[in-house]
């Protein structure tokens, strides 16, 4: 209220800094106050005949010409969005406001109205828009965004403040097929934090989301590997990969790795939702089929136990002595054959946690023609 007042006896200085943002047919019409009608409740955006700034007031017409005056206190009025943002700072004492580019050309009518009402403009940080997958901003109308509670479905809360953090003068691309890797950067910053020193870890994005005392990761299989075992094993929900994850690390229980406990159970839902329905799975090449079976034959006399680089040394070894080039090419179609993605993590790991003769069965399925049925 008291600000209102204030707006009251200031009126013409902020009309001046608003009258100059706007065309003219605007400015013929335009007031900084929004009167509540009485009778009504509705908002009215109507022109004042009169503002009385000693006594609170504003007098002004409604749509059927009737007059009516009214104090500025106690509810009757709002401010128009632009002088509220300003006076908002005046009133709260803001000291720093964030805010997204679309407000920026603003910032000088913010600042003016601030100041005007005997408030000092506070530090800005403008950050970029949030884009959809194909790079376009986000939208209500087209329904293109991404929401939180759509993120906390599939991820925890860390994962979108690190997706936050990060690049905020950047314009980011916020779609769904960004959380695994935000989740998995998010436990790779964690897992760096106690080695760092003091200077690195003030700028450790873990720093500041848990002020200053970021917990121990658990995470001892990467989200993305979650991910592909929830592919291959048919899980439900995260008791069922406990059965992959036990063996790869016997120390990890639920209990004692929880967030790798809740990770599995988001891996699972994840799956069931975004990447199931849109799986492709092929057929390989002759030059594909002679390596996986070349593959095959080597992981069935495999006595190296579940090493995650020795397999993957093996798996890569296999590509390069069949000629492909780049060995990407190769990695490329174990994921397209096998797991019906273009992509994954690195092949090796994945053998070590769903399992040597898994992975050979999972192999004789796809080179048989199964998983494209």
């Amino acid at each position: 209220d008291a600000t209102l007042r204030l707006c009251a006896e200031r009126y013409d200085a902020i009309m001046a800094i608003m009258l100059a943002s706007l065309r003219e047919e605007r400015q013929q019409t335009y007031s900084c106050f929004l009167p509540i009608h009485p009778e009504s409740g509705r908002v009215m955006y109507v022109p004042m005949k009169n503002v009385d700034a000693a006594r609170g007031e504003i007098t002004f017409d409604d749509e059927t010409g009737r007059e009516w005056t009214l104090p500025v206190t106690g509810g009757n009025v709002k401010l128009q969005w632009k002088p509220d943002f300003g006076a908002r700072w005046a009133a709260l004492d803001v000291d720093f406001e964030m805010y997204g580019k679309d407000h920026s050309t603003n910032t000088p009518i913010y600042d003016g109205i601030c100041e005007v009402l005997g408030g000092r403009a506070p530090n800005h940080m403008t950050y970029e828009l949030f884009l959809d997958d194909q790079g376009q901003k986000i939208s209500k109308s087209k329904g293109n965004g991404l929401t939180i509670d759509e993120w906390l479905t599939y991820a925890a809360t860390e994962s979108l403040s690190y997706f936050m953090y990060q690049k905020p003068k950047t314009a980011k691309r916020m779609h769904f097929d960004v959380i695994p890797r935000a989740v998995d950067e998010y436990h790779q910053q964690l897992r760096a934090f106690p080695d760092q020193p003091i200077e690195q870890q003030v700028n450790n994005p873990v720093w500041h989301i848990h002020n200053g005392k970021p917990p121990e990761s658990k995470m001892v299989v990467s989200f993305g590997m979650l991910l592909n075992l929830a592919s291959v094993s048919g899980a439900k929900d995260a008791g069922a990969l406990w059965k992959f994850l036990r063996r790869y690390a016997p120390e990890a229980t639920p209990e004692t790795h929880p967030d790798l406990n809740a990770a599995a159970g988001y891996a699972v839902r994840y799956f069931t939702d975004r990447i199931a329905p849109t799986r492709a799975f092929r057929l390989p090449t002759d030059k594909e089929r002679a390596a996986m079976e070349d593959l095959i034959g080597r992981l069935r006399v495999w006595d190296g136990g579940l090493d995650d680089e020795a397999l993957q040394s093996m798996v890569f070894a296999v590509g390069k002595e069949h000629g492909f080039e780049p060995l990407r090419d190769w990695f490329k179609a174990l994921y397209e054959v096998l797991l019906g993605a273009s992509d994954g993590p690195r092949f090796g790991g994945f053998i070590a946690l769903y399992g040597v003769a898994e992975t050979v069965a999972l192999m004789e399925r796809a080179l048989k023609g199964e998983l494209v049925a």
